[in-house]
């Protein structure tokens, strides 16, 4: 890799993005998520609409139920991120793996999620070894960033020691996380099954896995 390809990085999203969103995985997310909304004293009938408007509201729900219903950080890791078994539903990916492998730039992983369950997703897929650093959700940081926020995205650039967004490349599940990299300057790519309308300008690619990045991007890979 030469100086200028190593002053380039592309930041990856990790969950519904390195794997298929219909693994299972997110469904099993909101139910620990709900249920331990319910164990912090949530009502009932109001549990789902509140742990969603936290996420649309907060981008993530524990930011909401630590700001608003003072629950503990840790247990919450422990019972909702920690409980997943994620080794039954991702297994080893060697398409992604080689995909990945020919990227000529530097490759960053940054998600809204902690970051145990963040570097075991990595692992499940075989692919932990091929990330130069990891951007996460701490929570046991008073109001941390996560995206859609700019803050987030900075973060990131910082954590991986790049100043310039144009240099940024950045794969996503989420049309509002594309977006705003967009607007900073990064080259954003939106990977999800379907098409969403809303970007059809043609301004931010989609493609339907991860896997296709070359298809829209051929000049970042061997």
């Amino acid at each position: 890799m030469d100086s200028a390809q190593h002053d380039r990085v592309f930041f990856f999203d990790i969950d519904n993005c390195l794997y298929p969103p219909n693994s299972g995985i997110m469904y099993l997310m909101k139910e620990r998520i709900y249920a331990f909304g319910r164990e912090s004293g949530l009502d009932e009938a109001s549990v789902v609409n509140t742990c969603e408007t936290y996420l649309r509201d907060y981008g993530l729900s524990v930011r909401g139920l630590i700001m608003h219903h003072k629950i503990d950080p840790a247990e919450f890791n422990a019972k909702v991120d920690g409980s997943i078994p994620l080794e039954d539903f991702i297994k080893p990916d060697a398409e992604l793996r080689k995909m990945l492998q020919r990227i000529k730039v530097r490759r960053w992983a940054f998600t809204n999620a902690g970051k145990d369950h963040a570097y075991r997703v990595l692992k499940c897929l075989a692919i932990d070894d091929l990330f130069e650093g990891l951007t996460y959700c701490d929570y046991m940081e008073p109001d941390f960033p996560c995206k859609p926020e700019r803050a987030a995205y900075y973060r990131a650039m910082n954590d991986a020691g790049v100043s310039d967004a144009q240099k940024c490349y950045f794969a996503d599940d989420s049309t509002k996380n594309v977006e705003t990299a967009k607007q900073i300057g990064w080259t954003a790519v939106r990977v999800w099954p379907s098409i969403d309308h809303a970007l059809t300008d043609g301004t931010i690619p989609q493609i339907k896995k991860i896997h296709q990045l070359p298809e829209v991007l051929p000049q970042l890979f061997s």
